[in-house]
């Protein structure tokens, strides 16, 4: 599996140029059970990213362009009256793929951005009363440009709750900028990449994260933080016991990618600012990211 991961890396970085720490953490996501959220301003390569790993773990790929006149049922799908049959037909909307991007998910009007619910925490829809699984594995990756927020609709506290980690690719730097420059004449697109991951590896892949040992003194840590979260001053809403759990998980994929069977104090460092962050509601005026990195500070590390 060690190689695999190390293929998967390598595969991606066909057509992402850089971006290491991205790529390892859309891993890290994907890995253990959870979704990403990618905030960052256009042309960046987030699309570009997502088909690309929909492509080299061989899985179906949907991309849903999220606007204001979108419907609930253009991203579930729907019953369809049939005059042949005499009988409604289920339609299947776009969230029946292995890998769906939920593009400028912030464009899209609340009604719409609950469609995704229910999906993004049991894997299945419910419509008219009936429930469908969606395929397994099933990984959302959204993204909104956190700089043009004029004809948005700011994702309630419960829609980013669902997402497992928030990050940004962000600007690449000269070197990587003129890297792409001269890959343009031979560049590989996502649909010229050669699957190295099945689906059912990434199921596996999944229970080996799961099975990575966590230390007691290290839960107490990752507690300790998020408790730490629910009581400051400059946060008006904390992490939720689902942002513990989600940080768990995320500390088990980010230790089995790096080699071990067991996680570290560096793990929960490294990941905190990008599972906890996106899940505050601070005071007016004050920084998710560098709140988090405070109260990293201030905890005492096992």
């Amino acid at each position: 599996m060690r190689e695999r991961i190390a293929q998967l890396i390598e595969t991606l970085g066909h057509t992402i140029v850089g971006k290491q720490d991205a790529i390892r953490l859309m891993l890290v996501a994907l890995f253990s059970g959870g979704h990403a959220l990618l905030e960052d301003v256009p042309g960046v390569g987030k699309t570009l990213l997502a088909k690309s790993l929909a492509r080299s773990i061989d899985g179906q790929f949907q991309r849903i362009q999220c606007t204001p006149d979108l419907l609930p049922t253009d991203v579930t799908g729907t019953n369809v009256w049939n005059p042949r049959s005499g009988e409604f037909e289920f339609l299947p909307g776009p969230v029946f793929a292995n890998v769906l991007l939920a593009d400028e998910i912030n464009r899209a009007t609340p009604r719409t951005q609950s469609a995704l619910l229910e999906v993004m925490e049991e894997q299945q829809v419910t419509i008219d009363g009936v429930s469908r699984r969606v395929p397994n594995p099933f990984f959302v990756i959204a993204t909104q440009n956190p700089v043009e927020y004029q004809g948005t609709f700011p994702l309630p506290e419960a829609q980013m709750d669902r997402f497992a980690l928030s990050l940004s690719l962000g600007y690449p730097s000269e070197t990587e900028e003129l890297q792409m420059l001269q890959r343009l004449q031979d560049r590989i697109t996502p649909q010229e990449l050669q699957p190295c991951i099945s689906l059912e590896e990434v199921q596996s892949l999944r229970q080996l994260c799961a099975q990575v040992a966590v230390e007691t003194h290290l839960q107490q840590y990752m507690l300790d933080l998020v408790r730490a979260t629910r009581q400051d001053e400059e946060i008006t809403l904390g992490v939720s016991p689902r942002g513990t759990v989600a940080l768990h998980r995320a500390v088990q994929a980010l230790a089995f990618l790096e080699g071990r069977n067991y996680a570290i104090p560096d793990d929960v460092k490294f990941l905190a600012p990008y599972v906890l962050a996106h899940r505050l509601i601070p005071a007016a005026g004050r920084q998710p990211k560098l709140i988090v990195n405070r109260l990293l500070h201030s905890i005492t590390i096992p």
